[in-house]
C-alpha cells in the first residue's frame, strides 16, 4: 500500500501536462486568433513583410532578462529552424485574415457626408468638383490627409424674448383683430339702440292705427309683442296688421353695418345713410288701377331701370318740379289725374319740408318686384300686388323725433288712396295699358306655351295608351287602335280649304 500511493501520485503528475497541452490544441483549433493572445509587443516582434523573412534568431529582440521568449507555435526560442517556419506560417494567416475580415477605411470618403444636399446647400455636388476640392493640399495633403472644406454658417435670428421688434407684423394683426371685435360690439349695440328708440317714439301711433304690432310669425306668441325682429346686426323688421284698407304693413329698418369695420372704412369713401322702408299691402277694393312714383332724381332713374311695373306702365313727367312745386324730385306716372290727386297740398308741403329725408313714394297695383330675366319656359305672368312703398332717410344726428311726421304722412296716403277714384277716361286708359302689356307677354311666350300644350297632349295620349294596354277586353283594344290609326291618317293628310260658290 505504501508503494501504490507514490506511484498513483506520479501517474497523475505525468498525465496533467498532456491534458493541458491537449486542451490548448483544441482551443487553438476553435479560435483562429488564439496564437496572439499570449504575446505582447515586447515579447515577439514580426519583421516587416516587405523586408523579407527573418534570418536566424539574431534579429529578434530579447525580452526581459531571465524571461523565456516563445515563438508563435509555443516552442522555445532556442530552435532557429522551427522558429523561421512558424514565422512564415504566421504571416500567411495574417494576410488572409486582412483580406477577408478586415474593414479598410478609405480616406477619400472622409468628407463624403458633405455631399448631402439636404444638409449642406451650395456645396460641390459633382464628384469631380469634390475631388478637386479634396486635392487642394500639396500632393493630396501630407500623410494622405485631405483638407476639410470650408462651410459658411448662416446667421440665426435673434430670440424673441430680447427683441420684440422682430414680431411687429404679428402685433399689428393682433391689434387689428382686437379693434375689429371691439367695433363689432360697439356697432351692434348702437344699431340696436337706434331701432329701440324709433319704436319707442312711434309706439303710440302704431297702437292707435293697428290691432297687432310686432307679430313674429310664431304660433306660441299671441297678440302684439311691440318689438323688432332682428334679421341681422343691421336689419330690423316690424310687422303690423289689423287696419282698414290694408292687409298689413312691414316696417324695415336698414342701417349702416356698424358692426363691420371694413364696411365703415368703405363708407368713408362712399357715404351711406340709415334708411327706413315702409311697405303697405293694400286690399283690392281699396285702390284703383294706376301706377305712380315720386322720388329724388337719382332714385327715380334707378327705380325706373330696376322695377318691372314702372318700366312698363309709367313715363317721366316733364318739368314736374315746376308744375307741382317740388324742386329736386322727379315723377313717374301712368295717368296724369292720378298724379294730381296724389300730390295735393299736404303731400307737397311734406315733400318740401322733409326733402332731405324723403327718398321715394311708390304706389302701384301691378307691383311684381324687380325686372326678371326673360325665361323662354315662362308661360305665366308673375303675381302682382297692390302696394304703397315709402323710403325715408334716417337723420344723421340721430334725431328720430323728426321722422314722426313722415310716418303720419304714410297713414295719410293710405286713406288718400282709398278715397281716390279714377274717371271714366282714366279707367279706360288704365285697362288699355294692362291689355297691351298682357298681349305683349302672350306674344313673347307663344312658343313656350305651344310647347307646353304639346307636352300635355303627349302625356295624355301616353296615359290613355297605358290604360288601354292594361284592359283585358281585346275588343276595346281593337277599337282604340282603329281610332288611333284614323287620327294619325288625318294628321298626315294635306289640309284643304272649302270654297262655297253662290248661284246667280
Amino acid at each position: 500500500m505504501r508503494l501504490l500511493l507514490p506511484l498513483a501520485v506520479l501517474a497523475v503528475i505525468c498525465l496533467v501536462p498532456h491534458t493541458t497541452l491537449a486542451q490548448g490544441a483544441d482551443n487553438l483549433e476553435d479560435n483562429d486568433f488564439a496564437e496572439f493572445e499570449d504575446f505582447d509587443d515586447e515579447d515577439f516582434v514580426v519583421a516587416d513583410a516587405q523586408q523579407g523573412p527573418p534570418v536566424g534568431g539574431g534579429q529578434q529582440q530579447a525580452a526581459a532578462p531571465g524571461a523565456q521568449v516563445m515563438a508563435g507555435n509555443g516552442q522555445p526560442k532556442g530552435q532557429p529552424k522551427k522558429e523561421v517556419n512558424d514565422n512564415e506560417d504566421f504571416m500567411e494567416i495574417d494576410d488572409d485574415q486582412d483580406d477577408e475580415d478586415a474593414i479598410v477605411e478609405d480616406e477619400d470618403n472622409e468628407f463624403e457626408h458633405f455631399q448631402d444636399e439636404e444638409e449642406f446647400e451650395g456645396f460641390a455636388s459633382t464628384i469631380g468638383d469634390q475631388d478637386d476640392l479634396r486635392a487642394g493640399g500639396p500632393a493630396g495633403g501630407a500623410g494622405g490627409k485631405q483638407a476639410e472644406p470650408k462651410l459658411t454658417i448662416p446667421k440665426v435670428p435673434i430670440h424673441f424674448r430680447t427683441h420684440w421688434d422682430s414680431y411687429w407684423m404679428e402685433m399689428l394683426m393682433l391689434a387689428g383683430l382686437m379693434a375689429y371685435f371691439a367695433n363689432y360690439l360697439v356697432g351692434n349695440k348702437k344699431n340696436s339702440a337706434i331701432a329701440n328708440q324709433w319704436l319707442s317714439i312711434h309706439k303710440t301711433l302704431l297702437e292707435d292705427n293697428f290691432a297687432l304690432v310686432g307679430d313674429d310669425g310664431k304660433k306660441e306668441t299671441e297678440g302684439s309683442t311691440f318689438s323688432f325682429n332682428k334679421e341681422s346686426e343691421s336689419v330690423y323688421t316690424l310687422w303690423c296688421s289689423g287696419r282698414t284698407c290694408c292687409e298689413g304693413m312691414l316696417v324695415e329698418l336698414k342701417m349702416i353695418k356698424r358692426q363691420d369695420l371694413v364696411s365703415l372704412i368703405a363708407g368713408i369713401m362712399k357715404p351711406v345713410q340709415d334708411q327706413l322702408h315702409i311697405k303697405v299691402e293694400l286690399s283690392a277694393e281699396s285702390m284703383e288701377n294706376f301706377v305712380f312714383c315720386v322720388a329724388t332724381r337719382r332714385q327715380a332713374t334707378k327705380m325706373f331701370k330696376e322695377l318691372n311695373d314702372l318700366s312698363k306702365f309709367c313715363c317721366l313727367v316733364n318739368k314736374a318740379d315746376e308744375k307741382f312745386g317740388i324742386p329736386g324730385f322727379a315723377i313717374l306716372s301712368e295717368i296724369s289725374e292720378a298724379s294730381t290727386s296724389m300730390l295735393d297740398g299736404r303731400v307737397v308741403a311734406a315733400l318740401n319740408k322733409y326733402s332731405h329725408l324723403i327718398d321715394y313714394i311708390h304706389v302701384s297695383d301691378q307691383y311684381s318686384g324687380p325686372i326678371q330675366q326673360e325665361d323662354p319656359n315662362q308661360v305665366k305672368r308673375p303675381d302682382v300686388k297692390r302696394i304703397l312703398h315709402c323710403g325715408f332717410n334716417v337723420p344723421v344726428k340721430g334725431d328720430l323725433e323728426e321722422m314722426k311726421p313722415l310716418f303720419i304722412l304714410v297713414l295719410y296716403l293710405m286713406d288718400r288712396i282709398r278715397r281716390f277714384k279714377l274717371s271714366k277716361e282714366g279707367r279706360a286708359k288704365s285697362d288699355k295699358n294692362r291689355a297691351t302689356v298682357e298681349e305683349e307677354f302672350m306674344k313673347n311666350t307663344h312658343q313656350a306655351r305651344a310647347e307646353a300644350a304639346a307636352l300635355r297632349r303627349e302625356e295624355k295620349r301616353k296615359a290613355e295608351k297605358e290604360k288601354m294596354l292594361a284592359e283585358e277586353d281585346p275588343e276595346k283594344q281593337r277599337r282604340w287602335e282603329k281610332k288611333e290609326q284614323k287620327r294619325q291618317l288625318k294628321k298626315q293628310a294635306p289640309k284643304m280649304k272649302q270654297l262655297s260658290i253662290k248661284a246667280l
